[in-house]
């Protein structure tokens, strides 16, 4: 396969190139900086030696493997598409016997080394599976599940895709991650999840959960070791077999090829985004007189956001609520993506950007308040703030970008199918590095845990600003879901996903919320890992497992050294692995000792995994 040809595989619905696609988004100014080290060039000429004698006479190319912050950039690597899952188990086979090792490759919309490490070299045996080109089937099975409907979905299908299709014939799930471009192989290996947890006097039809997308899975196919044929075949698992705990969360030390997901009839949805409630009174402490809380909003609608951009006092809520009818003030939409303010960097925001991480980080507070300003203007149309704001801000907000804010129309009230609300972030949008934790809690705990985490966070990061440092100058998300429970399979007996941050601990059955914790910053921000550092160690003690305990977001940042992410060595082999162990039932080890066992080769796997996923 020719260069060309693999150029051509990032090829958007309109015939661009995501490189191309994101220039147009910028504009000439800024453009350079944010595309540099985003989305890796293909290489020129071949570097190093092609494997040979692939299976079913795949040809392999090269390319850049760059995931979506840039943070892993390696050297070109070998890539190939297989055609079929049986195609996929004979690559397993043939990687065995000459000495490589495969890894399922999607829309590389991540954060963590879990497909490769940063710097991998040419030299490695290391042979990259895309499942975008052809394993991307999507069915109705015609079978129904405790009432439910289900779809089989092979896992290099997009997420737009799958809820595309769903869409089609009445159907939606509640709740899923916001971007459209990742496979859903992809959001099972690391338990994607949404924000939804069920409203007052909310009762759930049939299909649906408040869970992870893994644990709508009923079953699923794997690429596993038969011990007795001694070669990789394709099985599939039932989600009451032990396996299933295993795969459904498996960080990529595994190849799943489709899956069977239950799902539900759609429910409307309204969202409201409000940019009217300080953080003060949003995270205030719980009890709080009057206070409009973040808790409050959850317990209304079930489905709540804030993002809460660097040093700025409004957050912008984000609030969906079920609603079968559209509401007259609300505007109907059709189609997803639907904040065209931040799905399409202004101008300005990319020439802000490259002067923040290329020697004026004390730019932080006005990249925030501009941040705001255009969030502000692009959902409500009040320009009130931009002739209060200051001399450098006024000089930004140009007459050009306002029109072009106010012309996409008003964004605060929208309504329609599930998938056009639950989706709103395009790869167009600023490319920032996040870190990710899951707190554990009693509902009834969360605004505690919300008032704990921001309390904290403002107080490092006045810290920091007062020694002339700024390591943010992204946002805050905070999210809420609810546990994974097996039992919105409608299978009895269905096994939990074992690896799952959303998996229940047994030891404390009243924590049935999870508070997903997110700080986004762009990548190269000086003093940024040591600002995650300490973050995640007051965390550490913040919820230590005696109100609420904390588990990390596997395709984020954790697990932080001053210097590096996922490099901590006692997060990575006694903190990370205690999280998830349950004494007297099935955890980590359990989960570790049976993927070692689908894949005693190790076929599947990379080093950073293979330090990881260890037993005592």
């Amino acid at each position: 396969m020719t260069d060309q040809r693999a150029g051509q595989q990032q090829h958007g619905k309109h015939g661009l190139t995501r490189r191309q696609t994101l220039a147009a988004a910028l504009g000439t100014a800024g453009a350079a900086w944010l595309l540099r080290g985003t989305v890796g060039p293909d290489s020129a000429r071949a570097v190093g030696t092609a494997p040979t004698g692939l299976p079913g006479g795949l040809v392999p190319y090269q390319r850049v493997f760059e995931n979506w912050a840039g943070e892993v950039r390696t050297d070109p690597l070998w890539v190939c598409e297989p055609a079929t899952p049986q195609q996929v188990a004979e690559l397993a086979d043939w990687a065995r016997a000459n000495g490589w090792r495969l890894r399922p490759q999607g829309h590389r919309h991540g954060w963590a080394p879990l497909t490769v490490a940063p710097g991998t070299p040419s030299s490695a045996r290391v042979l990259l599976l895309d499942t975008t080109r052809h394993l991307t089937a999507i069915t109705l099975t015609g079978t129904q599940v405790a009432g439910a409907p289900t779809v089989r979905v092979q896992t290099g299908a997009a997420m737009e895709d799958l809820l595309a299709r769903l869409a089609e014939q009445g159907l939606g799930v509640t709740a899923c991650p916001a971007p459209g471009d990742l496979t859903v192989g992809g959001v099972l290996a690391i338990g994607g999840h949404g924000t939804a947890v069920p409203a007052a006097g909310e009762t759930p039809p049939a299909g649906h959960g408040y869970g992870s997308l893994s644990n709508q899975v009923v079953s699923l196919t794997a690429v596993v070791w038969e011990e007795s044929s001694g070669r990789y075949v394709l099985r599939e698992f039932d989600r009451t077999e032990a396996e299933a705990g295993a795969l459904l969360v498996q960080l990529g030390r595994a190849f799943l090829t489709e899956a069977v997901l239950r799902v539900g009839a759609d429910r409307p949805l309204r969202c409201v985004s409000r940019v009217d409630v300080p953080a003060s009174e949003l995270f205030a402490a719980p009890g709080t007189t009057g206070a409009r809380t973040f808790a409050s909003f959850v317990d209304r609608d079930g489905r709540a956001e804030a993002i809460w951009y660097a040093f700025t006092a409004y957050p912008w809520l984000k609030t969906w609520r079920v609603t079968p009818g559209r509401p007259f003030a609300a505007r109907s939409v059709t189609e997803p993506y639907n904040y065209p303010f931040s799905d399409n960097i202004p101008k300005p925001v990319a020439e802000l950007a490259g002067q923040l991480v290329s020697g004026t980080p004390e730019l932080a507070p006005v990249f925030g308040q501009l941040q705001y300003l255009i969030t502000k203007i692009g959902l409500t149309g009040d320009l009130t703030d931009v002739l209060l704001s200051s001399g450098l801000l006024r000089s930004l907000l140009t007459g050009d970008l306002l029109t072009h804010l106010l012309a996409d129309g008003l964004r605060s009230d929208l309504w329609g199918p599930s998938r056009t609300l639950l989706q709103y972030v395009r790869p167009t949008t600023l490319r920032v590095t996040a870190n990710g934790y899951a707190v554990h809690l009693r509902r009834a705990d969360l605004q505690w845990a919300v008032n704990a985490f921001t309390t904290t966070y403002e107080r490092l990061l006045t810290e920091y600003r007062q020694r002339g440092e700024y390591p943010v100058n992204g946002a805050v998300e905070i999210r809420v879901t609810g546990l994974d429970d097996p039992a919105a399979t409608g299978i009895p007996g269905a096994r939990p996903a074992l690896l799952s941050a959303l998996r229940p601990d047994p030891a404390h059955p009243d924590r049935d919320t999870a508070l997903w914790l997110d700080i986004l910053t762009l990548p190269g921000t000086p003093g940024l890992h040591r600002f995650c550092r300490d973050l995640e160690q007051a965390l550490l003690t913040l919820f230590d497992g005696t109100r609420a305990g904390l588990r990390v977001e596997w395709s984020k940042g954790w697990a932080y050294t001053d210097t590096a992410a996922w490099a901590d060595p006692t997060l990575l082999t006694t903190t990370v692995p205690a999280s998830l162990r349950s004494p007297g039932t099935p955890g980590w080890d359990e989960a570790v000792t049976t993927l070692d066992r689908l894949d005693p080769h190790r076929v599947f796997g990379n080093p950073f995994l293979d330090a990881l996923l260890r037993t005592h």
